[in-house]
């Protein structure tokens, strides 16, 4: 009788317990108790103006990577717009593309999202507006695969360097040469012809994603790699 009792009461509590978790669950959604959702929560720790990069899978990105002996061969910059977060980005052509989606485009869906360090004193309303207005002039405009220093086309990290140049009036790194980089690998050199043939622009300003993320002016905010 005592055994029978005991499974009784055994089965009555289980009962009475999914009861009561169904009854949580539906006026307690998963993580109603959380700040963010899970897919808010990138998105709730990114600011106006934050730079982001990723690794692109791509011979001519591979090359980049290579050749600024960098894990990173491709960024861009993050802009706001009625609420939602966007990268402005120099692909073929410049465009906006939501941040979800700029996120699946890299290599495992891995990025890191680094910030000026003094942007909240320098990056105001006023600031943002400028440098959005600046890039923005940009959208639809071709990729320069031949990395010029002008801006009839552009690539990615030009794209935020002048950027933060001309809108904040802040050079987020000095500016190298072609030459500087690690020209050798045949990787590399396979684009260089593919790119220049036998002229190559050796002493052209160049800025890569590396240089960027290097600089001595930002911080990491998040780095998921």
């Amino acid at each position: 009788m005592k055994k029978t009792k005991y499974i009784f009461l055994g089965v009555t509590f289980l009962i009475s317990f999914t009861c009561a978790l169904y009854v949580t669950m539906l006026v307690f959604p998963i993580n109603s108790f959380s700040k963010t959702k899970p897919e808010n929560s990138v998105s709730g720790k990114i600011q106006d103006g934050d730079i982001i990069f990723q690794t692109s899978e791509s011979s001519q990105c591979e090359a980049v990577r290579i050749a600024t002996k960098s894990k990173f061969s491709h960024c861009g910059i993050i802009f706001f717009t009625d609420g939602k977060q966007f990268v402005l980005e120099a692909v073929q052509p410049v465009k906006i593309t939501p941040l979800e989606d700029w996120i699946k485009h890299g290599r495992d869906n891995k990025y890191v999202v680094k910030r000026l360090k003094n942007a909240a004193a320098v990056l105001n309303a006023e600031t943002l507006k400028k440098m959005k207005a600046y890039g923005t002039q940009f959208i639809g405009k071709e990729y320069d695969a031949y990395f010029e220093w002008t801006d009839n086309r552009i690539y990615c990290s030009e794209l935020i360097w002048k950027i933060y140049k001309n809108g904040a009036g802040i050079e987020l790194c000095n500016l190298q040469k072609l030459k500087d980089f690690n020209l050798t690998d045949e990787r590399v050199q396979k684009i260089l012809k593919e790119r220049y043939g036998s002229d190559i622009p050796l002493d052209e300003k160049v800025v890569s994603p590396s240089n960027l993320a290097d600089s001595k002016l930002v911080i990491t905010v998040i780095d998921n790699y």
